[in-house]
């Protein structure tokens, strides 16, 4: 039982089976996040299984781990080391060993794993499958045993961006009983032509050849598909990668489980134990300290960030054997985070996508994004996983078509009043276009709404400052090519202004010419267009 920790028949339903890494609590089935000694029955499902579960999928079981989600090699537990699939002498890679290796052998379709430190990359470049690492706060943690409750993420592994995709949107989304949860930013994503950028060339000295010939193919693939590749300085990753283990935030590890390490209970890994326990060799002075560095890496981050799109990295710099890591287990876990460490602690969104096998080996690389570009990524990351058209995992499968990702690229949130709102006669230019309904609004205490004399008749809505009315109405997101399309067929006398709301939110919305409205019934009484066509019978 080296993959599952524990395992129960399929639930009923045809939904797609799937996995949960066992330091995620799923109600009714033991937690030891890979310690026997610290297991729990949990009553109630982690947010991101509950979501899960509500997207149809059935959870078969619970997959090993580096015990405590602490390590990249996947070695680190007392219940056995999933057998990577490609060569039983290779680790699987960590901490999500067990759902890494379930989703590339077929056992699952999809599973859930955590990522602190690329624990939701490496395995899945072992293994020959895809890992999305989502912006942190994204996915709830409430329900995760910690790692380091700042940084963790909830990751997702499936064969396909697509199936990954579907699955992590299905998951992710404020969650008010978790404190690290966040509320999505919209950015406007870049499109067409992205510039991706690459370290300088000695950046990637002592890298595995076939780790380096893939990360290669990868870069000739993207240039080929019209993305420009654009140099830049990969120092203030790099320092904050050797931050995470090297600085003080280990205690932040300490500070979850230490006091169960402390206490000696059953089952610990010895070199996990070593790692929590050091954390308490850190003190306030140092933490302050890394804090300040770690500010300074993150503004020189932003300034790379201003030359690129989407960063490009070997996902690791090698793949190593089970002997390797047994002779040096914390010197071998280190250099594979060289790629992967900076990630949480600089905000990026990640994808983790298969280049191909080299010797019989799977080798993998990692697209970066600033935070809540999430969607960017995934999209990158299907088209060049279906441009490389590799067999999926260890199933001897190839993707079937065009992988196709659903989501939002910022666009524009548009505030309609009128014939354009749900159930009006010009809704359909809305739907039409790919608008997205967004919310339900209304303006500021300051316009007044007019019954306007056009066919089909539309309301105008002018400010007025002292003595106006909320008004009601919806708020739809357009992308900016739609938003474009949308505001040049709009007809005199409505245009498209700046509208208050009454949260203060600043939006885009429609307006009409004051002079248009002077002779026009005012019914702003009545706080929206269909209460007055309502009025009317």
């Amino acid at each position: 039982m080296s993959v599952f920790i524990h395992e129960v028949p399929p639930p009923p339903g045809d939904g797609p089976l799937a996995a949960v890494k066992d330091n995620i609590d799923v109600a009714g089935m033991p937690t030891t996040a890979g310690c026997p000694g610290y297991a729990y029955t949990p009553a109630r499902d982690a947010t991101c299984v509950a979501r899960l579960r509500a997207s149809g999928a059935r959870i078969i079981g619970k997959t090993n781990l580096d015990q405590f989600a602490t390590g990249l090699v996947g070695t680190r537990s007392p219940y056995g080391v999933p057998k990577n699939p490609f060569d039983p002498d290779r680790v699987p890679g960590g901490s999500s060993s067990g759902s890494a290796v379930a989703v590339a052998t077929g056992q699952v379709r999809i599973a859930l794993g955590t990522d602190t430190a690329g624990s939701g990359r490496v395995p899945a470049a072992f293994c020959n499958i895809v890992g999305l690492k989502p912006t942190r706060g994204w996915v709830p943690t409430r329900g995760v045993v910690p790692a380091c409750r700042s940084l963790d993420c909830v990751s997702v592994f499936a064969l396909t961006v697509q199936e990954a995709w579907k699955t992590l949107t299905a998951i992710a989304g404020p969650d008010p009983e978790d404190p690290g949860s966040r509320i999505p930013a919209v950015p406007c994503l870049p499109s067409g032509r992205l510039r991706i950028g690459v370290p300088l060339p000695a950046e990637m000295d002592g890298i595995d050849p076939a780790w380096s010939d893939g990360w290669q193919r990868t870069v000739d693939t993207l240039q080929d598909l019209g993305h420009v590749i654009a140099p830049i300085d990969f120092s203030p990753f790099r320092l904050a990668a050797a931050a995470l283990y090297g600085g003080a935030w280990v205690a932040e590890r300490s500070s979850a489980v230490g006091d169960a390490v402390a206490a000696g209970i059953a089952g610990l890994d010895p070199t996990v134990s070593a790692i929590i326990a050091g954390g308490r060799g850190h003190d306030a002075v140092r933490l302050f300290r890394d804090i300040e560095a770690m500010d300074t890496w993150r503004l020189e981050a932003a300034r790379q960030w201003r030359r690129m799109d989407v960063m490009l990295l070997p996902t690791a710099p090698f793949h190593p054997t089970l002997a390797e890591v047994a002779a040096d287990p914390i010197g071998a876990n280190a250099r594979l985070g060289r790629f992967t460490n900076f990630a949480n602690l600089l905000d990026t969104c990640a994808a983790a996508i298969p280049t191909g096998c080299f010797a019989g080996l799977p080798t993998g690389v990692t697209l970066f994004a600033p935070a809540w570009h999430d969607l960017l990524v995934a999209r990158l990351g299907a088209a060049l996983q279906d441009q490389l058209g590799l067999s999926l995992g260890a199933t001897g499968r190839r993707l079937a078509a065009p992988q196709v990702i659903h989501g939002d690229d910022g666009g524009v949130a548009v505030a309609v009043f009128g014939a354009h709102l749900t159930g009006q006669p010009l809704n359909h230019q809305l739907v039409a276009l790919g608008g997205r309904l967004l919310e339900s609004v209304r303006t500021s205490a300051s316009y007044r709404l007019h019954a306007l004399a056009t066919t089909p008749a539309k309301p105008g809505l002018v400010r007025c400052g002292a003595g106006g009315a909320c008004i009601s109405g919806e708020l739809w997101r357009l992308s900016w090519e739609a938003f474009g399309r949308f505001t040049a067929a709009i007809p005199p006398p409505l245009g498209i202004g700046t509208v208050e709301l009454e949260d203060g939110r600043q939006v885009k919305g429609f307006l009409a010419e004051p002079l248009a409205c002077a002779d026009a019934e005012d019914i702003s009484s009545f706080g929206s267009w269909p209460a007055w066509l309502a009025s009317r019978g």
